[in-house]
């Protein structure tokens, strides 16, 4: 046809017009043999490997497909959606979500369990092959009671309000510090934190004493007791004393120590916790003078050199003082229990059986055990208990020794630690009352 007799009918055909008329696609062909076009219903139905959807369909409705992972998706994306169809859909994803396959059977499972292909002839066919009845419908689904939400709810509530809580109890220990600089209050937990972690590399093996050779437990416990009126008469800090002990508990665990040279080793390990701790430290003259003028300047500064360069010069450890100092502070103490805990954890300084327990272990059964001493009764608040990491029953085996020792305190040949707060210096803290009744008490 030509312009002119399109334009006489009044209306524009485009370029993609193709006649079609009665005679359909035969019809069109022959209008538009020249431009090759195809009809518009064939559209999108034609594949990759043929030219017309009907050869296509013909030759795939007698292929053999069978349904597996890989072509699960192609297989249903031919199907149309109808409602057996989407039941079945549905009750596969429902039994996927609860790991039960019993009450599902997809389509094509016994097939592919003999190994047989499903012929895709109709999906009329396959739909009817499907038995809605045989599956469970999420509207099935019994739903929780009213009365089981509002628990569920009621419990999570409850944990978020202890939670709370107990980040609330945790910060008022340190309100009171809010505007002292030195407690450095934003760091104080992480520093704590890091102790935690860094407390094992202050322990020692409890059985270290085994293999030493010349000296044994109760030679370390009067050189211990010794160093603490050392320590009273040359009046250093209490950080001094507990990292004196633990220098020589290390240094003894990995080097063997003759007889003579013990007393050596603690005077030195207290002239390193001196130059560590210690404002204005005592001078080897001192420590010669202390000694009777048993060792020389060479021998102290000799051992002092081997005794850093054996624990690596790691002096910064954590020990039980500084877990002392915090955990009273969270049991809102008084100078009474703080004189009594000191004394209490200071008698295990000299016991060797107490290597067992960790550093922060000493100090919460030190504070747990003063208390007890000092009310009549077991005592442990929920705040101490959150700080020390520590419960009540955790403690019982540690407190109950400590209760032997303050017993025991003042009777023996190792009195340094009774003497020393017996005096009105230290509240007579010695003359305490030990808490007896929880050698009996079961929780």
């Amino acid at each position: 046809m030509d312009r002119g007799v399109e334009n006489e009918r009044g209306m524009m055909r485009s370029e993609n017009y193709q006649g079609f008329q009665m005679g359909g696609l035969k019809h069109g062909r022959e209008m538009g043999d020249n431009h090759h076009r195809r009809a518009l219903r064939d559209i999108n139905n034609i594949s990759n490997d043929a030219s017309y959807p009907s050869a296509a369909f013909k030759s795939r409705s007698n292929d053999v497909v069978p349904i597996d992972d890989k072509n699960a998706n192609s297989y249903i994306g031919r199907r149309p959606i109808t409602r057996r169809f989407a039941a079945s859909l549905a009750h596969k994803s429902l039994d996927c979500s609860q790991n039960a396959s019993s009450k599902m059977k997809p389509i094509g499972s016994e097939r592919q369990k003999r190994n047989q292909p499903i012929q895709n002839t109709s999906c009329v066919d396959n739909c009817d092959s499907v038995d809605v009845d045989d599956f469970v419908s999420p509207n099935d689904i019994p739903l929780p009671m009213v009365e089981e939400v509002e628990e569920m709810v009621d419990f999570e509530l409850k944990e978020v309000e202890m939670e709370d809580l107990e980040t609330k109890l945790l910060k008022d220990i340190d309100s009171c510090d809010s505007n002292n600089p030195l407690a450095v209050v934003g760091y104080v937990d992480d520093i704590y934190s890091f102790y935690r972690e860094t407390e094992e590399l202050s322990c020692v093996p409890p059985t270290y004493m085994s293999n030493q050779l010349d000296i044994n437990d109760k030679m370390r416990a009067i050189l211990i007791d010794w160093l603490i009126e050392v320590h009273y008469k040359f009046e250093l800090v209490e950080e001094t004393l507990f990292l004196t002990v633990n220098i020589i508990d290390r240094f003894l665990a990995r080097q063997s120590v003759a007889r003579k040279k013990l007393q050596l080793v603690g005077m030195t390990a207290m002239l390193l916790a001196c130059k560590y701790e210690e404002v204005m430290v005592p001078v080897v003259e001192d420590l010669i003078i202390i000694s009777d003028r048993a060792y020389t300047r060479e021998e102290i500064l000799q051992m002092e050199s081997l005794m850093a360069n054996t624990l690596e010069f790691k002096m910064s450890v954590p020990t039980p003082y500084v877990f002392l100092r915090r955990f009273l502070k969270a049991a809102v103490s008084d100078r009474r229990l703080d004189l009594l805990s000191s004394y209490i954890i200071e008698l295990c300084l000299v016991e060797y059986g107490m290597l067992k327990y960790c550093p922060s272990m000493l100090a919460a059964a030190a504070v747990y055990t003063a208390h007890c001493c000092l009310k009549g009764f077991n005592h442990w608040t929920r705040t101490s208990e959150l700080c020390t990491r520590y419960s009540e029953r955790e403690l019982l085996e540690c407190s109950r020794m400590m209760v032997d020792f303050h017993q025991k305190a003042g009777k023996g040949k190792l009195t340094g630690v009774h003497r020393k707060y017996s005096t009105y210096k230290f509240g007579c803290a010695a003359k305490s009352a030990p808490a007896i009744f929880l050698l009996g008490m079961n929780l």
